[in-house]
């Protein structure tokens, strides 16, 4: 049987693809004091476009100060910070490799200290547990978002949509996952609203749904994905959404319908059986278009994954982190360098 991970194809939204290899989000915290990304980011993306990934997705790209979470991650807000991403996806271009940017808002998943000052928001005031990592002090309190406010979040992501394809980006993904902030709406052990956007499956999906519409609108089916992690890791184990089943009945027919074409099912650092391959196994039987997902998969795993019609592409984050050569080790059949903490430190 040929390869069909390692074989060019032709998608009809995306174009000509060098092969079905996608290298994932991973934040990175290496943006400058003005949060716009530097030539040895740009360095690294070409790194693994020169490599042969087919598809890049940007580490996540926040769309307004107002929802950061991180030390000196990337934003998509300023025309300076739209400019420094021209770089990136030039030199991604040039090497013919496809790339989206991944659009960010951390809700709670935050703190004043990277908000301005201001409380971060959420879908209500619970206050994520534990430590946050990024300044060593418990999560913000978050406030909980107006009725009437939350267009203003949706306009966040369409202008940092249009400045995306502005910087020459492929499209872009919305990051509705890992318990950031649609997924603060989505998930009813956070979500206590009593209005539209709380309460019923319907309501707690309108948030995340009106969203994608608007971005459809204005970019079109062929230059937006979706990230979602319906089932995803958390901690040891793995945490999936109250009312799953009802969740993904009523959400994945309504993207359906609504036109959007590319999902990501994504499952942070989780087993992919367990998680994002579970819950792709149960939606792919009402979506006939684009999946992408992974998870540290073998590159056998990958493979059947494919054939198996279970996915279209496959991602990988670790991995392609710690092996920049990462496509021509697969090709060659080379064992691959597991990723270390120490591999952090640097943008290799």
């Amino acid at each position: 049987v040929r390869s069909m991970l390692l074989e060019t194809f032709n998608h009809p939204l995306l174009g000509y693809l060098k092969n079905r290899v996608v290298m994932s989000a991973m934040t990175r915290s290496f943006a400058d004091q003005n949060h716009c990304v530097t030539a040895a980011s740009a360095e690294y993306y070409a790194r693994r476009a020169a490599d042969g990934v087919g598809l890049i997705l940007t580490e996540g790209t926040i769309v307004h100060p107002t929802g950061d979470g991180y030390n000196n991650v990337p934003y998509i807000y300023t025309q300076e910070q739209t400019e420094s991403w021209k770089q990136v996806t030039q030199r991604v271009h040039e090497e013919d490799s496809k790339i989206f940017c991944q659009l960010w808002h951390c809700g709670r998943i935050s703190h004043e200290d990277f908000t301005g000052g201001v409380p971060p928001v959420s879908s209500s005031n619970k206050q994520a547990g534990g430590i946050n990592r990024q300044n060593n002090k418990p999560y913000g309190v978050p406030r909980a978002l107006e009725t009437e406010e939350i267009p203003q979040i949706y306009e966040m992501f369409r202008q940092g949509a249009l400045n995306a394809i502005a910087a020459n980006f492929d499209g872009v993904q919305l990051h509705l996952a890992h318990g950031y902030l649609a997924d603060q709406f989505f998930d009813a052990a956070i979500n206590d609203r009593t209005d539209k956007y709380g309460g019923s499956v319907e309501n707690r999906c309108r948030f995340a749904l009106e969203l994608t519409e608007i971005i459809l609108r204005e970019l079109g089916p062929e230059k937006v994905m979706v990230r979602l992690s319906p089932s995803r890791g958390l901690g040891d184990g793995f945490y999936d959404w109250p009312d799953l089943d009802d969740m993904l009945a009523y959400l994945i027919p309504a993207f359906e319908r609504m036109g959007l074409r590319m999902l990501d099912i994504s499952c942070a650092r989780a087993d992919y059986y367990q998680t994002s391959g579970r819950i792709i196994r149960q939606i792919r039987p009402m979506w006939p278009h684009l999946i992408i997902g992974g998870a540290s998969l073998l590159p056998g795993q990958a493979e059947s994954e494919l054939q198996e019609g279970f996915l279209d592409m496959v991602t990988w984050a670790r991995f392609i982190l710690a092996n920049p050569d990462f496509v021509t080790r697969l090709r060659e059949g080379k064992p691959l360098t597991p990723m270390e903490s120490d591999m952090l430190k640097t943008l290799v």
